[in-house]
């Protein structure tokens, strides 16, 4: 009998990513995309202290902050893309693991982002000797 080589920590995200990426991020398919059963992966997991459901949480969870932060996809698109059934679902999730709302984080970020564009610019002041 063969020994199976369990994945790490970062090889089941990034498997996650991947599923997430082809739209289906159940626990079959990262096992499968891993090369190990769900039953396997599942047992492994545990052994970790962690959960499939857990990890795709974390990840999901990322992956939003990004998108909210960074660009300016619907709340709908961000849904889709991480795999939840509505805005609505998407949107809950997101307050029981961040206790605020998406739209709110977005604002926050944005608001931050320009505050240190102003900094960055207060502390990089152009040169008096290049002036006319």
């Amino acid at each position: 009998m063969r020994a199976v080589r369990l994945p790490s920590s970062t090889a089941v995200r990034t498997a996650i990513v991947a599923s997430l990426r082809h739209g289906d991020a159940t626990l079959d398919s990262t096992a499968h995309a891993l090369r190990i059963s769900g039953r396997t992966l599942q047992r492994h997991l545990e052994r970790m202290g962690t959960s499939h459901s857990k990890i795709l949480d974390e990840v999901r969870l990322e992956i939003a902050c990004r998108l909210l932060a960074d660009t300016s996809k619907r709340l709908s698109d961000i849904a889709e893309f991480l795999g939840y059934t509505n805005a609505s679902s998407f949107s809950r999730a997101f307050v029981r693991l961040m206790k605020i709302q998406p739209i709110v984080y977005r604002r926050q970020q944005r608001g931050r982002k320009h505050d240190r564009s102003l900094v960055r610019r207060r502390s990089h002041p152009t040169n008096p000797l290049n002036d006319s």
